[in-house]
């Protein structure tokens, strides 16, 4: 069976006396608990089960008053007849007091639960939800009527709610599925909020203006029409406005009550709040103060809009100096990445939760969340809200009565199956309804200078067989922790190493080196070899300079060891660049293979010499030695600045994808390295600092077909007289030939 969860409680985060004491006094305060790392959404002073939601720590209320609906699940509850015809707090007002006092209570519940929260029984577990939850759920209407109460959306909805109440937070950026319900999960909350604030300003961005102005005209304004006339606040202008929707006093009720009537005027408030939408483009809502900003399908910005830009200019308009005093609502699937999904892939990983700065904030202000496509897909979510993972086993129903027969997993793997053949078509169907992160954010295949037909393949072929398994993260440390240790290298798994190997040579193959006139060379050069891209620096300006990155392949061999097989994978960047010279130094030592490293960023192949191993270091292959530069006598290396050498390096990662990469007719590759297998898939040759590893795997590809990239010698013939002479022998004599 398939099993996956989006989140997991946390016990015991919080001790327990701590916790009750502070329940007990009701001392837990809506907004994030630094003391314990922890965002409280609690609105009555008790908290209850702590969730963990994409590392984003949630304290829910604690359990009380649970609802039980008839059918041991959510079901919306039907607004009273009596209520249904008044349309205003102006109808209301003339009605008896014997009728108010009759709903005051039925009135106040439905506002303490839109403040607080809601709690009813699912399939018999109490089940919480939040204000803005319930709200979508029992009063928003949507194009299908009543929204359904689906697991999903509770998650998105309590990580909503710990945006909102997080100071340190701008809002949330939501990577989804098609048809997962942003639009008008994100539209109802517009309303919601924008009906109980004063003074403010919602706005609302979409890929496109029309787009923007859709979601205005068929999913606000709806909403706010339908609410009951107890949430609905006094609006201006026309029912079903095109541009914005304006809480706030018409003058024309004051004149007419003036005209009609000569009763003394009583004053009427209105909040002066509006929803409105904008065209998309760089600057839009530039100057504004926002309390909420909706932004739909914003991983689909084309060029020249670009959502990066945009965000950089809306983000001002949701504070005040250092405070936050609005969130945006961002949620998006992913175009392709030349068409604006590689600024919202980057918006998107600028989102996470566990990179912040000095300040608590992630390096966009937004926090990050995905669901896969399998949590929200119409057809396979039962009555109880929970997906349908597998073939049901008994007679399973969706919300509105129609029978499951087979699980969403099985409908998407067959989706797949059938575009296998169709690379641009499968990766537009994973961008649409992404089982993972890489699957959102997949690329077209002809963006690619490599195959990526088979990049892919093998992509998808690693998560099949949960490749992760044959992958052991860990260390390299010196025996007895002594550095040039006669012991060597060895290596320990460790969860928190920088280096992932999928193989291990045996124990006879390890550290063996050969010495020459006093000096120490590799003696496994005939298994395989290293490539590195290194870098010189420790520290960068802005702390985000490029990742140290190493590879090492193996080539064919009569000893017991995989060929043509990349076996390690290094991408990092320590604290100092002495710290990753010593790493690659102890995985050169450890396999015994020589390493090819780019000698423009020298300072890796000189940390080589002057530790000894100067003979580890290969040199450039396509030079004889007697035509190498004096630094490149003295350490090794191949230059970067080469176009030759650019050439020869995409070359060789080319050839090696074709030939050992995706579907190679009986059997796949054995390329399990995901990271380099993404990067590959984005590889620009005019741009190549972004791609460590593909600088590094392809050196290490270069270096173990060294022999390809031989100088040839062209030799000039000349005919040399040897000093005999030529005769001519015609007729009865021989003459001379002069």
């Amino acid at each position: 069976m398939y099993k996956q969860t989006l989140y997991k409680v946390l016990k015991d985060h919080i001790k327990p006396k701590v916790l009750k004491r502070n329940n007990r006094y009701k001392k837990w305060e809506y907004g994030y608990n630094e003391d314990h790392d922890v965002i409280v959404i609690s609105k009555t002073g008790e908290i209850g089960e702590i969730y963990e939601i994409q590392n984003l720590k949630i304290a829910l209320p604690k359990q009380q008053d649970v609802t039980e609906f008839e059918e041991n699940k959510w079901s919306h509850t039907a607004y009273p007849k009596e209520l249904n015809r008044i349309k205003s707090v102006f109808d209301w007002e003339n009605y008896s007091v014997e009728f108010k006092e009759k709903w005051y209570d039925y009135i106040d519940k439905e506002f303490s639960r839109r403040e607080k929260g809601f709690w009813f029984y699912n399939q018999s577990a109490a089940t919480y939800i939040t204000g803005t939850h319930y709200m979508y759920l029992q009063w928003s209407k949507i194009d299908v009527g009543q929204p359904d109460f689906r697991e999903s959306n509770r998650l998105f909805y309590i990580f909503w709610e710990a945006c909102k109440a997080d100071v340190r937070c701008y809002g949330m950026c939501y990577l989804k599925n098609r048809r997962s319900g942003f639009s008008f999960m994100s539209s109802a909350e517009s309303v919601n909020l924008a009906t109980i604030s004063t003074d403010s300003r919602f706005g609302i961005l979409s890929k496109s203006g029309p787009d923007a102005k859709k979601m205005f005209t068929d999913k606000v304004v709806p909403i706010s029409v339908n609410y009951p006339f107890f949430f609905k606040p006094i609006q201006d202008g026309m029912d079903r406005p095109k541009t914005e929707l304006a809480y706030r006093v018409p003058a024309s009720k004051f004149t007419r009550r003036k005209l009609d009537s000569n009763e003394t005027l009583k004053e009427i408030t209105g909040l002066d709040t509006t929803i409105d939408w904008k065209n998309t483009g760089d600057n839009s809502y530039d100057g504004e103060k926002l309390k909420l900003l909706v932004h739909d399908e914003s991983g689909k910005w084309e060029r020249p809009n670009n959502i990066l830009n945009n965000w950089r200019v809306t983000k001002t308009t949701l504070r005040l100096g250092s405070k936050v005093i609005g969130k945006c609502m961002m949620g998006s699937t992913s175009n392709a990445l030349d068409k604006g999904g590689d600024n919202f892939k980057k918006l998107y990983y600028d989102s996470d939760v566990n990179e912040r700065n000095a300040n608590g904030q992630t390096r966009s202000g937004l926090y990050s969340l995905f669901i896969p496509m399998e949590w929200n897909y119409e057809g396979y979510i039962n009555s109880y809200g929970i997906p349908v993972f597998d073939a049901p086993k008994k007679d399973t129903f969706g919300p509105h009565g129609q029978q499951i027969r087979k699980g969403v997993i099985e409908y998407w793997q067959n989706e797949v199956d059938g575009l296998k053949k169709d690379q641009d078509g499968l990766n537009e169907f994973y961008r649409q309804f992404p089982r993972t992160e890489q699957h959102a954010f997949r690329d077209e295949a002809k963006q690619s200078i490599f195959n990526l037909t088979k990049i892919y393949e093998q992509i998808d072929f690693n998560e099949d067989c949960k490749s992760e398994s044959l992958i052991t993260t860990g260390s390299f440390n010196w025996c007895n922790g002594i550095k040039d240790d006669p012991n060597g290298v060895i290596f320990m798994p460790n969860k928190n190493g920088r280096f992932k190997v999928s193989w291990i040579p045996e124990s006879n193959l390890q550290n063996r080196l050969i010495l020459k006139n006093g000096l120490k060379y590799p003696a496994n050069e005939h298994l395989g070899a290293f490539g590195c891209d290194s870098y010189d620096i420790s520290g960068t300006v802005d702390s985000r300079g490029s990742n140290g990155s190493l590879h090492g392949l193996t080539k064919f061999s009569m000893e017991n060891a995989p060929a043509n097989t990349f076996f390690l994978e290094y991408i990092a960047r320590p604290q100092t660049a002495e710290m990753f010279f010593e790493d690659v130094l102890m995985a050169c030592i450890f396999y015994g293979m020589p390493i090819l490293a780019e000698n423009n960023k020298p300072r890796l192949l000189y940390y080589f010499k002057r530790r000894g191993y100067r003979g580890y270091s290969m040199n450039r292959p396509d030079k004889a030695i007697s035509k190498l530069s004096v630094t490149e006598r003295e350490i090794g290396g191949i230059p970067n600045s080469s176009e030759d050498i650019k050439q020869a390096h995409a070359a060789a990662i080319e050839s090696y994808i074709d030939s050992y990469v995706g579907n190679l007719g009986e059997s796949y590759g054995n390329v399990y390295f995901q990271r380099t297998l993404n990067d590959w898939a984005r590889f620009d040759i005019n741009n190549r600092t972004k791609h460590d590893a593909s600088i590094s795997s392809g050196l290490a590809i270069m270096a173990c077909n060294k022999n390809k990239y031989n100088p040839i010698f062209k030799r000039k013939l000349e005919t040399k007289p040897l000093g005999f002479k030529r005769y001519n022998n015609e007729g009865f004599s021989s003459k001379i030939i002069q």
